[in-house]
């Protein structure tokens, strides 16, 4: 769910390129000011027509602080939606349809079974002006850039995390990602990935897949030029340099991302304005989900992702009205999201190590409360499974959990803890995320308690902490969430 403030009217229009686009500039727009002009047509929102502006700055706020920029290592929501305003792939998604378009390159061809894809390049994109090239003129992309990012994403390297998005896919990834752990990798790279000409690349696939061109729209595949990963290596983090419509101006950790015009940018739109249209995003890393709202309410902000679900009544007249555009104070835009929230148990702790606690945890928690009460209707009870629903995948006969607390005492008494008597301490460790992880939080610790007799506690930590507990196995207990890489069920 986002609200857009209807006092910055020129800039709703603007963040419909900047979601979908990449960013680039360069440091000539220092101030937080910027002239606003008309440009050359008009944009039409269903039946109504707009002008289009040119210049402004956009502003908006994250709660959770952003963990890696380099595509390789962006494995985050807050470092993709900053990474996807400075990087582009080869192909990309239409931000409503979530069809795959072309990006970098103008036009694709398949064989008739599906498994040699060719790309042909556009022909004026240029990587953005930074001191890793010859005089900090950004040069141009070519099919050799494409190649070497996809053989890099097939390499064992600590800043590679996504290898799996072309393992078992691209013929000769895993013998080349084998090869390069014993040091006998051939200098030509992968197999598969095959450079025609300057502008003219080739990826031939180990047998056919539907999704494959979905996936070349991931963060993993966007292209960034081997000049700037020599200079920077793991630096690459924070010092990006991609092709997208802006460029990184300043990075000031923790506290705000300022991304500036680049004048250089390849696209226009379909009245020939060169894109983007705004000067200047500025993101800030305001920590508290209320303290946000207040800084949207009194106009420091364009827009917030997600209203606090204890303010929704004070600032919406109500989430269906909402949806009809009833409140005139507020654009709000909603669009089912391709994510789950969900709570972890490590399974080899001493605690859930019983399968017995675990289903007695999983039985205990009303989950259409949870929803329709606690979360006042923003979500659906993943009561099918992991995966949300899709055209293409009914998830129907999938049988989750359901409420019944007499199963949850009979699995908790099972596992020798009847009425919660015995249970160990237990500590849910969630990410701060605004007020609406810890709401949601509390209402289950106050339904395991009710429930089950179990008493545990809370412990609110930065998301890149988070993931560090837990990812090696410092934490028994805990919330986080998973977003679709692309939209299909696999």
């Amino acid at each position: 769910m986002n609200l857009i403030n209807m006092k910055q009217i020129i800039q709703l229009f603007i963040i419909l390129f900047f979601l979908c686009g990449c960013s680039s500039s360069s440091s000539e727009n220092n101030a937080d000011s910027s002239e606003v002009v008309i440009a050359k047509g008009y944009y039409f929102e269903g039946d109504k027509k707009y002008k289009i502006y040119n210049g402004g700055i956009f502003r908006l706020n994250e709660v959770e602080d952003f963990k890696n920029l380099f595509p390789q290592s962006t494995i985050d929501g807050v470092s993709s939606r900053i990474g996807d305003q400075v990087y582009q792939g080869l192909l990309k998604l239409n931000q409503r349809s979530l069809k795959v378009e072309t990006c970098l390159a103008k036009s694709v061809e398949e064989n008739e079974d599906g498994t040699l894809l060719t790309f042909s390049l556009r022909d004026n994109v240029f990587f953005h002006d930074d001191p890793c090239f010859d005089g900090g003129k950004g040069r141009k992309l070519s099919a050799f850039d494409v190649k070497k990012c996809y053989d890099m994403l097939c390499e064992p390297r600590p800043d590679n995390l996504l290898f799996d998005l072309f393992d078992g896919r691209v013929k000769g990834a895993r013998d080349y990602y084998d090869a390069c752990l014993t040091k006998s990798a051939d200098s030509d790279g992968v197999s598969g990935i095959s450079v025609l000409d300057s502008l003219t690349v080739s990826i031939e696939l180990e047998k056919p897949c539907s999704f494959f061109k979905k996936i070349l729209t991931h963060n993993g595949c966007w292209i960034f030029p081997i000049e700037a990963y020599e200079k920077y290596g793991s630096d690459m983090r924070v010092n990006c340099v991609g092709t997208g419509p802006f460029v990184v101006d300043k990075i000031k950790e923790g506290t705000q991302v300022r991304l500036v015009k680049n004048h250089n940018y390849w696209e226009k739109d379909e009245n020939n304005n060169a894109l983007p249209y705004l000067d200047v995003v500025k993101i800030t890393f305001t920590k508290d989900k209320k303290t946000e709202l207040a800084n949207f309410r009194k106009g420091n902000l364009d827009m917030i992702w997600q209203l606090p679900v204890d303010e929704m009544k004070a600032v919406l007249v109500s989430l269906e009205e909402a949806k009809n555009g009833g409140n005139p104070e507020f654009q709000y835009q909603q669009k089912p999201g391709l994510s789950v929230q969900f709570y972890s148990f490590l399974n080899s702790s001493k605690v859930f190590n019983d399968i017995n606690v675990r289903k007695a945890f999983n039985y205990a928690i009303d989950r259409e409360t949870l929803v329709k009460y606690t979360l006042q209707g923003d979500g659906i009870p993943a009561v099918h499974g992991l995966i949300p629903d899709f055209k293409q995948y009914e998830n129907d006969e999938i049988v989750g959990f359901n409420f019944d607390v007499n199963k949850a005492q009979n699995f908790l008494s099972l596992a020798g803890f009847p009425n919660g008597k015995g249970f160990p301490a237990v500590t849910l460790q969630i990410n701060e995320g605004g007020s609406t992880n810890v709401i949601l939080a509390e209402a289950i610790q106050n339904m395991l308690k009710e429930n089950l007799g179990v008493s545990i506690s809370i412990e609110t930590v930065p998301f890149p902490t988070l993931i560090e507990r837990f990812a090696s196995g410092k934490a028994d207990f805990w919330r986080t969430s998973w977003i679709a890489d692309y939209p299909d069920p696999e």
